[in-house]
């Protein structure tokens, strides 16, 4: 499979709109973001991996105010895998309400399915430590 200019661009913004999605508190639409069995890793955040589209809606809001209120993704790299899926690595800033910032990586894998592209596994890396540390 090669990837089409028209895919990159629908995984960039697939990408992009989990952030959209998660600010604007609409977590009943994370279907459109993740597959139904996505695997969401955040343990390097002291939590548990979370299974299913609608665990990591009820993840995020259980989590309530201290949620970022701004997810901003940036430097995003697609790399097309043998299978047919394929590999994203983005940089992600979030804002948290009294201003301060942390930076992260998300290292994604993506498929596709009948609704469209779909994260079906992500992992969520907090950048600590400059230069990799």
């Amino acid at each position: 499979m090669t990837l089409t200019c028209e895919d990159r661009c629908v995984i960039t913004e697939l990408i992009a709109m989990h952030g959209h999605l998660c600010d604007s508190g609409e977590l009943d639409r994370l279907d459109e973001v993740f597959t139904t069995d996505v695997t969401y890793d955040v343990t390097d955040f002291g939590y548990e991996i979370l299974r299913g589209v609608e665990t990591c809606a009820e993840a995020g809001r259980a989590l309530g105010e201290l949620n970022p209120v701004g997810h901003h993704v940036t430097n995003i790299v697609l790399s097309e895998q043998a299978d047919g899926r394929v590999h994203a690595r983005a940089k992600g800033i979030g804002i948290r309400a009294d201003g301060t910032s942390g930076s992260l990586t998300y290292e994604d894998i993506i498929v596709r399915v009948d609704q469209g592209w779909r994260i079906s596994h992500r992992k969520v890396l907090a950048r600590r430590v400059p230069l990799g540390g």
